[in-house]
């Protein structure tokens, strides 16, 4: 079974990879374990928006700039909702 053509432990690791990077450029602090699951749920989401609008991607750059991305928005849009 994999997830946007890796595998689910490549997908894990992508994640939380993903997840990171959003908390260093977002200048937030998490911890490791919200990093994974930014990463994965932002690029569920975004990978989720983008099918909708007639846009797929495979691979693990794509998932790993995916998962940034849609990191980023989740931290914003906590960010908009504490505030």
């Amino acid at each position: 079974m994999d997830v946007n053509g890796v595998g689910w432990i490549a997908a894990l690791l992508i994640g939380g990879l993903a997840g990171w990077l959003a908390e260093q450029f977002m200048k937030s602090n998490m911890g490791v374990l919200m990093n994974i699951i930014l990463g994965m749920i932002g690029a569920v989401v975004l990978n989720a928006i983008l099918a909708f609008a007639g846009m797929a991607f495979a691979g693990w750059l794509a998932y790993l700039v995916i998962g940034f991305i849609g990191a980023c928005i989740l931290i914003a849009a906590g960010r908009a909702i504490r505030r």
